[in-house]
């Protein structure tokens, strides 16, 4: 049995979901962090469950050819494949997504799962930073410590110097109950909004030097729930927006959207994924658009492909660009009906038929009401993009079994460079 604190000398196997490698020490799995197939590591255990120890390497005795020099620590957020070479880090999401829809899915795909690349420097449109003492940054993985975001790569070097002059104004007006800045950028980064998340009410007069950071072009913030009221969010100064233009199959699509809205993050695989969901769609006159969104699937659709869609859409921030969107995009006006309601709501209430429904659902995936209405509607063929494959083969499973749908193809994309996660694109039809 082995034991916190122990050292183990092991054979790395092959990748699990999540970003650790799978070995094996004494009848026990191990997942082991800073790994790679095919390595033998020295690894020292940190915690132990039944039939399952988790362990990080200290010493590499017989490295990959794949291992580089990580240039951050690799426990700071979105930095866990950093030791790893890029083209290595695209073959083994390929094969966890292989291997979690064959296990968890039971999807019988001998195929291997293409991963388009990304630049891996500047490629965040979208961060969450948290504050601590007079520091901007992300977590440690698995911790409240806050490591240093520049180093990381995710971010532009300008939005890095736009981020730490935004921590020297709150550190200057002694704004110590925000706990939380997030930034949202368009696409040349022209456009920066920045949504500040304090446990204190603070007036925005004291605020209002944040706004006056060259490169932010709004502020906006949240500030403690009073007297049993949700949070109140309120424009400190600029505008709240960031505006991003797409050609999609030659056409402009127009997207404005909230700081504060889900959008997809990547800056570098933005027009790919958008065109390759919108190519999934070819011949379907009738769409169903599942947590649409600010309706960057929708209304490219809508736009390129001249079918009529139907956005549903249950956050407030993201619906209300939603409806603008689908009014002011290049869609003919009417193309792209919104549907301002969760999306369990919705399909319990007679939708309409459709030819094609695409769902974007959160990283939890469907649930089981939704997994059911999606069902009950029998859509001839779905398009499920998805951040976390595991809730994806999960729900996949059940459309394969118990909604009649089979795979036929399977992309994906790695909006998160040096991160587990990849965005995959699945394309289900009935049989």
């Amino acid at each position: 049995m082995l034991e916190v604190g122990q050292e183990i000398t092991i054979e790395i196997e092959k990748p699990a979901a999540g970003g650790r490698m799978i070995a094996r020490a004494d009848g026990q799995v191990v997942l082991v962090a800073d790994a790679i197939p095919g390595e033998r590591v020295v690894a020292q255990v940190t915690r132990v469950t039944k039939g399952l120890a988790f362990a990080d390497t200290r010493r590499v005795q017989t490295a990959s050819p794949d291992r580089r020099q990580p240039f951050v620590d690799p426990a700071c957020g979105g930095s866990a494949y950093t030791h790893i070479d890029y083209a290595r880090q695209l073959t083994i999401k390929g094969e966890v997504i292989v291997d979690v829809l064959t296990r968890i899915g039971r999807l019988r795909s001998a195929e291997p799962v293409r991963v388009a690349p990304s630049r891996e420097d500047g490629y965040r449109m979208r961060a969450r930073l948290h504050r601590y003492g007079s520091r901007l940054g992300f977590f440690r993985e698995g911790t409240h410590e806050v490591c240093d975001a520049r180093p990381t790569r995710q971010l532009l070097e300008t939005s890095c110097d736009v981020l730490d002059a935004i921590a020297a104004r709150l550190n200057a007006v002694g704004a110590a109950g925000v706990r939380q800045v997030e930034m949202a950028e368009n696409l040349d980064a022209s456009l920066r909004a920045i949504h500040l998340e304090s446990r204190d009410p603070l007036p925005s007069s004291e605020l209002a030097p944040v706004g006056h950071v060259s490169g932010v072009t709004g502020v906006l913030v949240t500030g403690p729930a009073r007297h049993g009221m949700a949070p109140e969010t309120r424009l400190v100064s600029g505008d709240a927006y960031v505006v991003d233009r797409l050609e999609v199959e030659g056409r402009t699509v127009r997207f404005r959207r909230h700081v504060r809205a889900f959008f997809q993050g990547n800056r570098h695989l933005l027009g790919d994924l958008v065109a390759h969901v919108t190519a999934l769609t070819a011949e379907a006159p009738r769409v169903l658009d599942l947590y649409a969104g600010v309706g960057l699937f929708a209304v490219s659709i809508a736009t390129a492909r001249g079918s009529r869609v139907i956005a549903v859409e249950g956050d407030p921030f993201a619906a209300r660009d939603l409806v603008i969107n689908a009014a002011n995009g290049a869609s003919p006006p009417g193309q792209v009906t919104v549907a301002h309601r969760s999306v369990e709501h919705y399909l319990k209430n007679s939708p309409p038929a459709v030819d094609l429904v695409v769902l974007d659902p959160p990283r939890t995936g469907l649930s089981p009401d939704a997994l059911r209405g999606l069902m009950a509607l029998r859509a001839p063929r779905l398009v499920y993009v998805s951040c976390d494959v595991a809730t994806l083969a999960r729900d996949v499973r059940q459309l394969v079994e118990a909604g009649g749908y089979r795979p036929e193809r399977i992309e994906a994309f790695d909006l998160f460079p040096n991160t587990p996660h990849v965005e995959t694109v699945i394309l289900l039809g009935r049989r």
